[in-house]
């Protein structure tokens, strides 16, 4: 599971993240859009605990982050938006130091990679340096990385951003059959269809602030607007976050 309870986080007087509240239940998918400079990244830097929260609680898989961040740490897994990676590792070299890093059992963590690494197409790259591969592929490394320790909770952001639509499609998959396995998945985007085509539960985030928090097929009717999801999210946050009672 995946509980923050009123993050706040400001920069100066800027209220990046402004009191949310969310719960990602396990094996539940939770997508939190909202446009650019919403706060989206800040909130998953919070949840993922490189950032430390001016106020408000965090749990990862029933760890509280501020008192035991190492363990609440080990139980996640996390896929940022822009995959920093060991310039002079390989994919393999890499992987061999995740196994070593989370103390992983070497069979099951050799079973995830044969399993994971040719779903992403990796087998071409898994001897090549870090440094001489394309941002799509890096993207891809990150992805299975996160995958290796088998996460109770996994949090991405912007996971789409440089994958191909097939590569694309593959994720979204993925993120679907780990779920199904049990794990919280929250994830930050701005592609609306792919919070429609995964999430079972999705949040708005608007200058700060959670102003909706529903599944993709009751946002139209609750919020009393009609339309697909893009009207709702585009009307919503041009009017900014009022008291529209939308948050459950």
């Amino acid at each position: 599971m995946i509980r923050a309870q009123g993050l706040k986080k400001w920069f100066g007087a800027v209220r990046a993240v402004d009191g949310i509240d969310l719960k990602v239940e396990p094996g539940r998918i939770y997508a939190l859009l909202g446009p650019n400079a919403a706060g989206k990244t800040t909130a998953i830097k919070l949840c993922v605990g490189l950032l430390r929260p001016d106020a408000g609680r965090l749990e990862i898989a029933g760890v509280d982050m501020a008192r035991d961040p190492l363990a609440a740490k080990r139980a996640l897994a996390y896929v940022p938006d822009v995959p920093f990676l060991y310039d002079k590792l390989t994919p393999k070299e890499f992987f061999r130091f995740l196994v070593e890093l989370y103390e992983l059992d070497r069979t099951e963590a050799a079973v995830d990679e044969a399993l994971w690494g040719p779903l992403f197409g990796l087998e071409p790259y898994m001897n090549v340096l870090m440094e001489n591969l394309s941002h799509g592929t890096r993207q891809r490394v990150v992805v299975v990385g996160a995958l290796l320790h088998r996460p109770l909770a996994w949090i991405l952001d912007e996971p789409m951003v440089g994958l191909d639509p097939h590569y694309a499609k593959v994720l979204k998959d993925t993120m679907r059959k780990v779920a199904g396995a049990g794990t919280a998945i929250l994830l930050s985007t701005h592609q609306l269809a792919v919070a429609e085509e995964v999430a079972d539960r999705v949040g708005i985030l608007h200058r700060g602030k959670l102003i909706a928090e529903l599944s993709p097929r009751e946002i139209p009717a609750v919020a009393g607007l009609g339309g697909a999801l893009e009207d709702v999210f585009l009307r919503m946050t041009e009017e900014g976050p009022s008291e529209r009672g939308l948050v459950e």
